[in-house]
């Protein structure tokens, strides 16, 4: 019988199998936490971008469908200082456009879309209780991260290099998410803003699997069984997948984010800083071409947005992705249109079947610890 050779992340997380499903805002909400839970993985929930009322009316549709573990996930960036001449200035680059679709400027609203971990989020945490509760750019003060611990919750965080991941086990995370290059979405990056130097998941595991004690999930580059098996030979004990998932029926993608994925090869992925403020991994279309990835104008995290949002309304009702948002990872080609529970049960397949052609580190010492 083919095992998992590490199980931690299993009992830990009290699921059957070692697969976190990715918090992605604006591409997933309950149901598809739900369908992967209910498959044995631990389903998650973006909150960063969602009011405390509608986290928690997420999180009752969560538990009326399912019994298993949930993970509840929180942005740790430092709040915004509102800049009104970079502002202007953004909005002056963005004037072609406006112009061009008939968008008047004063119509652009700022403010965050993005809230950091916060006092109010952490009584909501205290209320419902999640199994699980993930960061990203760091951790939130002592004091609230006591809290959460008190309230029963698992801590994750990502890493995206062995100084993070030392920080975050020194500060008493539970298990280190490594966050590789490939990976879709927003880099975890908390103690180096330069994501030129941000290492790729091949090299970012062992190093820090071999600097850290608590279990390491590994965070892209990773889109079927063979990525699976392959983390586990990295010493990973766990995978954290999004990209995979973005054609499935229960994820909220968009019509034109699902072409977009669709169409999309290996190579048409770039990390861009132009529609939130912080560095994040897209598919790259017309603003990213004709303005560049990355811009020295655009304003701090997470103000961006609010310059391209009457962009996009209006280009997108006519199927037009160009000042969108379009993350993923380096797997693109790997996001199936299946069921996400039979997608999960299929990467479990595909994960045990590979590791049984392949002799483990376990297998030569005590051996693996059998699936339930």
């Amino acid at each position: 019988m083919t095992t998992w050779p590490d199980r931690r992340i299993c009992e830990m997380l009290g699921v059957e199998v070692p697969i976190i499903q990715a918090p992605m805002a604006g591409a997933n909400g309950a149901p598809l936490a739900i369908a992967v839970a209910n498959a044995g993985g631990l389903g998650s929930i973006p909150c960063a971008a969602l009011t405390v009322a509608q986290a928690r009316m997420e999180v009752e549709h969560f538990r009326e469908q399912s019994r298993g573990p949930l993970n509840l996930n929180f942005f740790c960036h430092r709040p915004p200082v509102e800049d009104s001449d970079r502002m202007r200035a953004w909005q002056a680059l963005l004037r072609p456009y406006y112009l061009e679709l008939g968008v008047e400027a004063g119509l652009v609203i700022g403010g965050p879309s993005r809230a950091p971990f916060d006092v109010a989020a952490c009584e909501f945490v205290e209320d419902v209780r999640p199994e699980v509760v993930s960061f990203h750019f760091g951790l939130p003060g002592p004091d609230l991260f006591a809290r959460v611990k008190a309230a029963g919750a698992k801590i994750l965080s990502s890493a995206t290099s062995v100084r993070e991941a030392r920080w975050l086990e020194a500060h008493g995370v539970d298990a280190i998410i490594a966050q590789g290059f490939e990976a879709g979405g927003h880099r975890g990056m908390f103690l180096n803003s330069d994501v030129t130097s941000q290492v790729g998941s091949l090299a970012l595991v062992p190093q820090i699997v071999d600097a850290v004690r608590v279990p390491v999930v590994v965070a892209g580059g990773i889109g079927d069984g063979r990525g699976i098996a392959a983390a586990f030979m990295l010493g990973a004990s766990g995978v954290q997948l999004g990209t995979v998932y973005l054609l499935c029926p229960e994820a909220t993608t968009s019509a034109v984010y699902r072409e977009a994925l669709r169409n999309a090869s290996e190579d048409a992925t770039a990390i861009t800083n132009l529609f939130s403020g912080k560095p994040a991994r897209g598919i790259i279309n017309r603003l990213m071409r004709e303005l560049g990835p990355m811009s020295p104008h655009v304003p701090e995290f997470p103000l961006a947005g609010a310059a391209l949002a009457p962009l996009r309304a209006q280009a997108e009702p006519r199927r037009c992705g160009d000042f969108m948002s379009l993350w993923s990872g380096q797997t693109p080609g790997f996001a199936q249109p299946l069921p996400a529970g039979e997608l999960t049960q299929l990467l479990v397949e595909q994960a045990l079947a590979s590791l049984g052609r392949i002799a483990l580190p376990g297998d030569l010492e005590t051996g693996p610890v059998a699936i339930s």
